[in-house]
């Protein structure tokens, strides 16, 4: 009995020297220490946990901190945004979940990740429509289409108030991808979201569906071999340390999407209630005019840290466009698709949506 009794200690014992020397199960939690207020939260009368699963030094991302700071200002305190970047509250298609629950009030959440909660929310993700900046400034510009999305989650307890960006999507790839024959021998790993699947299913490529807090070890030991994201992204995100490749497809611009708990909205008093939007729709702005330059710098620190750069030909560019028809047609009904809530019912938004950029 002694001897067992000896034989589970030492266990317990290895078991815990095992889980504090793990990478993985005894990871340290990243640092928000340089992000920290300048004011005490404290005070706060109303606090609102948001959550985004990437980096704050990416100018979208970083935004969150410049709402909490803005809010506390134009409520005179009253209201703390308590920001969550880095996946610290889990990935996106979780939080979505606790967010609708009401266990986070908020969400930085991405374009691609966001059709789960909200399909028509698919329209900026669908290939070659809003796929460059002068598209995404006159859809925001049409207050008519641009708060008709926003309004994707509202049959589901949520409110879409603004978007910031994180640059515009393409292949960061560990071998050379110059043409679409190489492209499908590739392991691409997407987001979890219906309208990525399909434009990859429709390409004939080899799609991995994965949250992105499992990439960095799924990219090291091979798992995926390919990145479908931004630019910005991977190389804030040092995905280029792995993936040397970069080809410029820039199909789509990669959005964040504020969205709130519309219930913990509808509790504020009216006059915070307006200071809180007021302030989220103003530090939107001024994220999204700084994005493109975020972008064209981050190009250029790749390229001077050796990452090569293609393009696939104008002939081939033709034929991913092509093979695209498919992902407009099956989901045109889901992005079209009008609910209680909408106080604009239009009879087919994606159809406006491409008329509005069809010349830019």
């Amino acid at each position: 009995m002694k001897l067992r009794i000896l034989g589970l200690t030492v266990l317990i014992i290895l078991a815990g020297c095992f889980m504090m020397s793990s990478p993985v199960l005894a990871a340290e939690a990243p640092s928000l220490d340089q992000w920290k207020p300048a004011f005490d939260p404290k005070g706060a009368k109303y606090k609102c946990v948001v959550s985004n699963v990437s980096h704050p030094a990416l100018v979208g991302v970083g935004a969150g901190f410049e709402m909490r700071d803005e809010v506390w200002k134009r409520t005179n305190g009253q209201v703390f945004i308590d920001f969550k970047p880095f996946s610290m509250l889990g990935g996106e298609v979780e939080v979505l979940n606790m967010l609708q629950m009401g266990a986070v009030q908020g969400m930085g959440v991405s374009s691609v990740a966001s059709t789960n909660l909200g399909p028509r929310f698919g329209v900026v993700n669908m290939p070659f429509l809003v796929d460059s900046y002068d598209k995404l400034d006159a859809f925001t510009s049409d207050k008519k289409l641009f708060n008709h999305f926003l309004n994707a989650m509202d049959h589901q307890g949520i409110t879409g108030l603004d978007i910031t960006g994180y640059g515009t999507y393409g292949w960061a790839t560990t071998t050379p991808v110059r043409n679409i024959a190489e492209a499908k021998t590739v392991k691409f790993r997407i987001a979890e979201a219906a309208v990525n699947q399909l434009s990859y299913r429709n390409w004939g490529f080899n799609p991995v569906s994965m949250p992105w807090p499992d990439v960095p070890v799924a990219l090291k030991q091979g798992v995926i071999t390919g990145l479908d994201h931004t630019l910005t992204v991977c190389n804030v995100t040092k995905k280029f340390e792995v993936a040397r490749y970069f080809t410029q497809i820039n199909y789509a611009q990669g959005l964040f999407i504020w969205i709130f708990n519309k219930a913990w909205l509808a509790n504020l008093p009216d006059d915070v209630r307006e200071a809180f939007v007021a302030s989220i729709h103003d530090v939107a702005a001024k994220s999204r005019l700084k994005t493109r330059l975020e972008e064209e710098a981050n190009i250029e620190k790749a390229k001077a840290a050796g990452v090569e750069f293609f393009k696939l030909s104008d002939p081939e560019m033709a034929i991913l466009k092509e093979q695209s028809r498919g992902t407009y047609e099956k989901y045109a009904g889901e992005i079209n698709k009008n609910y209680p809530g909408d106080t604009y019912q239009p009879d087919n938004f994606l159809g406006e949506v491409q008329g509005l950029l069809k010349d830019l």
